[in-house]
């Protein structure tokens, strides 16, 4: 059910330009060339290429790819021209999508309701910012399927159309190298209740105060029903359900994903079934193993200082902690007050962003630190002062692109030396 003809309608007699060449730029172009193969389309691969074609050419469509800072576009183009796998696949299959964003916990809450549906009601397919391009399933949608998918605010802040099912679990600084301030952060996110239509649903937790004040702001203009929740709830009404996610941040996953699930028809009990096979996300609050009686945890997803917070809350009993690497300006002040405060003995500060959050420490604070960016010497000092018995966590509150590709390869990285 791929709607070739829509999509030959959005793209014939227009020039194109897929702006960003890596998955998601290199699917919109296979795609165009199986279906327009004789149309033509330019491609820039990174910032230089497009700053050059813009200058050459104007463009009456541009596919902007996740990874491309839409202020890269200022003074080049008219921005509605711009576009992108997102905008057009929600013109064709808004109908059907259940969307999930937020600054954290969109992947586990993604991966949950896709398990849960998949489980208790037919056929679903998942895509979007877990690196699978919304272009590549098309193929796979039939008359009844549900598509859940998990979109990032480069995904979001260039739809037209928000998807039936919305869902925006919290807001944190993040991203900031890629926006102009936060609030331009905080509107790519909530495009996905601001472009909604009557009829749609729009999740979303009462417990983040950014997020409470954009729905008041936008409250009189937004067009889907409004389904809040919090914490408070969440403890009150799924605290007993067999589980192997752990924290209140997971226990609030739980309660929307039950939420969205009883408005698509799912009973409870179904539900309930159907969330005790489900197993956490690599790299979330991972257990790795218990080595010299120290008990060592993967949480490198953690890039931001709510999430490593959380951690720290979820797990206890926490005395080491491996913080920082890339610094992208966040505000640290509030976790470097936490540190001293929640039982942690020794930190390991890594990479510029560890520095600095470790200047922040209050003064005469009493923890064991540690300033080294090699993992195989920051883990070797860790099996040296973490108590028998206690955890050794990695929650950087920070991203990784100094030293790695990514937050997955930092974490298989601190992984393979534990278990050296």
């Amino acid at each position: 059910m791929i709607c070739e003809q829509q999509i030959r309608q959005i793209f014939e007699g227009k020039s194109v330009l897929i702006a960003g060449y890596g998955r998601e730029g290199q699917s919109s172009e296979q795609l165009l060339k199986r279906l327009l193969p004789d149309h033509a389309i330019g491609i820039a691969r990174n910032d230089e290429e497009i700053v050059a074609a813009l200058k050459q050419h104007s463009y009456d469509l541009i596919l902007k790819s996740p990874g491309i800072p839409t202020f890269r576009f200022d003074g080049l183009c008219d921005s509605n021209v711009i576009s992108s796998q997102t905008d057009i696949f929600l013109q064709l299959h808004a109908d059907r999508t259940i969307a999930v964003t937020g600054t954290k916990g969109k992947s586990t809450t993604t991966h949950l309701l896709r398990h849960i549906i998949e489980s208790t009601r037919g056929h679903v397919v998942m895509a979007g910012n877990m690196g699978i391009p919304l272009f590549d399933i098309l193929d796979d949608i039939e008359d009844d399927t549900l598509v859940v998918a998990e979109f990032s605010c480069h995904q979001l802040e260039n739809i037209h159309r928000a998807p039936h099912i919305g869902i925006l679990l919290n807001l944190f600084q993040e991203h900031l190298d890629h926006y102009h301030s936060y609030l331009d952060y905080q509107l790519a996110k909530f495009n996905i209740a601001r472009c909604q239509q009557p009829g749609d649903h729009f999740f979303y937790c009462t417990d983040n105060d950014d997020l409470c004040r954009l729905v008041a702001q936008y409250a009189n203009r937004l067009q889907g029903s409004l389904h809040p929740y919090n914490i408070k709830d969440s403890r009150a009404r799924v605290a007993d359900f067999e589980t192997s996610l752990k924290g209140d941040h997971n226990l609030s996953n739980i309660l929307v994903a039950l939420m969205v699930a009883e408005q698509l028809g799912i009973a409870e009990a179904d539900f309930r079934r159907a969330l005790t096979s489900f197993h956490g996300l690599e790299h979330r609050l991972q257990y790795v193993g218990r080595y010299r009686g120290i008990d060592f945890y993967n949480d490198s997803i953690s890039t931001i200082p709510a999430a490593t917070q959380a951690a720290v809350a979820a797990l206890g009993n926490v005395d080491t902690l491996i913080l920082g690497g890339f610094d992208r300006g966040i505000d640290y002040v509030g976790l470097a007050t936490f540190l001293p405060s929640c039982g942690i003995r020794n930190a390991a500060f890594v990479g510029v962003a560890g520095r600095r959050i470790a200047s922040l420490l209050p003064k005469g604070h009493e923890l064991n630190c540690l300033f080294e960016d090699d993992y195989a010497k920051i883990v070797d000092w860790c099996f040296q002062c973490t108590q028998p018995g206690k955890v050794c966590l990695l929650s950087p509150a920070a991203a990784s692109y100094d030293a790695f590709r990514n937050f997955e390869e930092r974490g298989h990285r601190f992984m393979e030396e534990v278990k050296k």
